[in-house]
């Protein structure tokens, strides 16, 4: 079974050669291969998840170099939940991208890069989560950044290039800062290994333990997106296509809370920075969520939940307890799930609308009741209505606050509780602009081809991002038959609006919105699962004896 442990980052970085190899020239079959591995990762995530709760930490010590020579997976319980929700939220993503390119038929548009960054991204991510060193840690999220720079930079225009370099520079600079804590750890300690690293940092004077607590703790926050290091997050994301949006926003910043929560269970017990975190976790949730209050594109708005919602995981990671660390790993579940799924919406409703910008559509209850259905769900999940599990999650971290009693504590379940009522305020405008009310007028009409919102400048001028015969120029109006789409959100710069959302799409969205219900469903079984997984967490000696042999 050990043997398994690799497979989830070996076999999409095998598939990344394919998928070159056949490039343009076999379309079809580089789209089987794709669909075809992460369906294999999904069901080795599940083998290890279900392996790693009957028999305990799975490892791997690659060319049987023992620590800290060699480079060690691990999959434990934690990491086994993580890598089975994302790998069935990336399958989810890549089958609505596939329907959105085959809907567009668009024959520029860059398959050939699509799919081996994507399959590059996967293997990042999984890498991420298996990772049983810092080095290791390391060089999976260079390969997240080096993937998720070609994916946020499809079609090359202007706003997308400005947002991938922002992306990057942020990145950039957050991977030197985790190379000089690596560099002070492995100096103050002859290792980078976690299980060694459990043993070893105690007996490190406090004031150093503290400093390279608080490096890691910077890094992983800028890549979760915690406020205050979270603004370059609402103007990158937004810009990119709506696959690529979905898994960015769904996935990325939640590789940030995993670091955050393997680090501090595993390296520095005993919660020296706590308040700190609790004071970030409010900042998150009360400054993102009044962000989002004030937008009126939808993608922007989901954005701002974003950075408030990771609040809520940050909140039980602050209080490190028990209780608190398995409701912070029911939220990152949850949240995975439902803030894709938004943001697929976001896609499917610019594609029937033409625009994300609320003031701009309407009556999109009586004109698509489908599409109505899968934002309506998601939508009233994230909001934590009961029973569904955002519900869940909200309630085992207030629930842990409460039974903590600290001042901090309970400033942060007043805070999740009025950060939950705006989500809900929130989603409700969002329902009444967009599906409740009539359509305003001036809404496009069905076939006509529109400008996206994303790749508009501000003053409307020519300029050195709009350089015509490029394919950057603006796309002026003009009509088109009804549900002919011809110009793809994966490449170029416009939307068609269709009365008939391609199928691939919706069926990809229903699944991902049938994904969050099933943690409603399964709500015992899953609450199970992660109270045993936050125990293995604190208690640190599954882990090491798994990968010391001790």
């Amino acid at each position: 079974m050990n043997a398994l442990v690799p497979l989830p980052v070996l076999l999409p970085l095998c598939a990344t050669g394919l998928s070159l190899a056949f490039g343009t020239r076999l379309k079809q079959l580089q789209r089987l291969i794709s669909v075809a591995v992460l369906t294999a990762v999904l069901g080795l995530s599940v083998t290890l998840m279900i392996a790693a709760d009957m028999r305990g930490p799975l490892t791997v010590h690659l060319g049987d170099f023992a620590p800290p020579l060699g480079i060690t997976l691990v999959a434990d319980r934690l990491s086994g939940l993580m890598l089975t929700v994302s790998s069935a939220v990336t399958l989810c993503v890549l089958v609505y991208s596939l329907g959105q390119g085959m809907a567009d038929r668009d024959e520029e548009t860059p398959v050939a890069v699509f799919h081996p960054a994507y399959l590059i991204l996967v293997a990042g991510v999984s890498c991420t989560f298996l990772a049983g060193d810092l080095v290791n840690l390391y060089v999976g999220f260079e390969i997240m950044l080096v993937a998720s720079f070609v994916l946020l930079t499809l079609g090359g225009t202007g706003p997308r290039i400005r947002a991938g370099s922002t992306y990057v520079i942020i990145s950039l600079f957050s991977s030197m800062l985790f190379l000089t804590a690596i560099a002070m750890t492995y100096a103050a300690t002859g290792t980078a290994n976690f299980a060694q690293l459990a043993g070893r940092l105690a007996g490190l004077p406090l004031g150093v333990q503290t400093l390279i607590q608080a490096m890691l703790l910077t890094v992983f926050a800028i890549k979760a997106a915690v406020f205050p290091l979270a603004a370059w997050l609402p103007d990158s994301y937004p810009t990119a296509p709506a696959p690529v949006t979905a898994v960015f926003a769904g996935l990325l910043t939640k590789v940030g809370v995993y670091c955050m929560l393997r680090t501090e269970t595993l390296l520095f017990p005993g919660n020296r920075l706590g308040d700190l975190l609790m004071a970030a976790a409010l900042a998150s949730m009360v400054v993102g969520i009044l962000g989002a209050v004030a937008q009126t594109d939808l993608k922007r708005l989901l954005s701002f939940t974003l950075i408030s919602h990771i609040g809520y995981m940050v909140f039980g990671i602050g209080l490190a307890t028990r209780d608190a660390y398995g409701g912070a790993i029911v939220y990152v579940a949850h949240h995975i799930t439902v803030q894709t799924t938004l943001f697929l919406v976001a896609g499917l409703i610019e594609r029937r609308s033409g625009t994300t910008e609320l003031t701009r559509i309407g009556g999109l209850a009586k004109a698509a009741p489908l599409l109505a259905a899968l934002f309506f769900v998601p939508a009233m999940n994230l909001a934590g209505i009961p029973p569904l599990s955002g519900f869940i999650g909200k309630l085992g971290l207030m629930r842990a606050g409460v039974a903590d009693g600290g001042v901090w504590a309970w400033i942060l379940v007043v805070g999740s509780a009025v950060t939950s009522l705006l989500t809900l305020y929130v989603t409700a405008k969002v329902w009444n602009l967009a599906f409740w009310r009539a359509a305003p007028p001036g809404q496009a009409a069905t076939g006509t081809v529109l400008e996206a919102d994303s790749d508009e400048d501000d003053d409307g001028d020519e300029g050195p991002d709009r350089i015509p015969g490029t394919g950057d120029e603006p796309v002026r109006p003009r009509h088109q038959p009804a549900g002919r789409a011809v110009a793809a959100t994966l490449h170029g710069h416009a939307v068609t609006t269709t009365t008939k959302l391609p199928l691939p799409m919706t069926g990809a969205t229903a699944a991902t919105v049938a994904l969050g219900l099933a943690f409603t469903v399964f709500a015992g079984p899953l609450t199970s699962y992660t109270d045993r997984a936050a125990a293995e967490l604190i208690a640190r000696a599954p882990y090491v004896q798994a990968v010391l042999g001790r």
